[in-house]
């Protein structure tokens, strides 16, 4: 690089670091070591949901991000092997991890075959 270049450059970056884009103003700082230990959708998703007696009471179809930006999760309930089953939607917060488990106190399979149908959109 050029040293006119490497001026400019770097007049470039210390412009930005005073005044950051638009973009991203109002992004806060990630712990990025915190974040790493998170879950990720990869692993969630065909993960099994328990409720707090231990009981089995759906598994996770899909991770949906709504036009809210908020995430729901599309669980699979009902049926065996895939066969019978229904697809319901819940936003991500009704559930809880526990000992790196899903799990959804209080809940029952019946309530949740209660839902009503969730259908992927013909996009």
């Amino acid at each position: 690089m050029r040293p006119i270049l490497a001026l400019a450059a770097a007049g470039t970056a210390l412009v930005l670091l005073a005044n950051p884009p638009a973009y991203a103003q109002g992004i806060g700082h990630i712990d990025v070591t915190k974040t790493a230990t998170n879950y990720r959708a990869t692993k969630v998703i065909g993960g099994t949901v328990i409720n707090d007696a231990n009981e089995t009471v759906g598994k996770v179809d899909d991770i949906i991000v709504g036009t809210d930006l908020r995430p729901y999760l599309v669980l699979s309930v009902g049926g065996f092997l895939g066969v019978g089953n229904k697809l319901v939607v819940l936003p991500c917060e009704s559930l809880n991890t526990t000992d790196s488990k899903l799990t959804m106190p209080g809940i029952t399979k019946d309530a949740l075959k209660a839902l009503p149908d969730f259908k992927y959109a013909s996009k």
